[in-house]
């Protein structure tokens, strides 16, 4: 049984012994490429990119302006998208709305017709 342990215990440890060196050799490989990476880093990552053909140019300049503006009003269009869902029920309320604007219109209307013929009668009653 402590032979067992013992055999266990050494076979952990090179186990663990094993995932050391493994990270130690990964860490001086990034070591040795450290001035690389760090230029890297620093170097504007445009001067590696392709050349643009010059009959594209303008092509090009358009596309990034109409990206620009897309990704500042990248908020509006996404409160754009996730109203979608509601918009069947703001349609439904709007309904409503213009219904009961209609129900005040007509009443208006009624009791306009009936301020005229009271002032009419008034009119009669102070010629009698």
């Amino acid at each position: 049984s402590r032979t067992v342990g013992s055999t266990f215990q050494f076979y952990f440890t090179g186990k663990k012994c094993k995932i050391f060196q493994d990270m130690n050799s990964h860490l001086e490989a990034v070591l040795k490429e450290k001035r690389a990476l760090r230029r890297r880093l620093i170097k504007p990552r445009c001067q590696e990119s392709l050349p643009v053909d010059a009959t594209v140019h303008k092509s090009i300049v358009e596309l990034l302006t109409e990206a620009v503006t897309f990704i500042e009003k990248l908020e509006s269009h996404l409160q754009s998208v996730r109203s979608i869902p509601q918009i069947p029920n703001m349609m439904k309320n709007m309904d409503t709305a213009l219904t009961k604007t209609e129900v005040l219109v007509m009443d208006l209307e009624e009791l306009t017709e009936q301020i005229l013929k009271w002032r009419e009668l008034q009119k009669q009653g102070y010629s009698d």
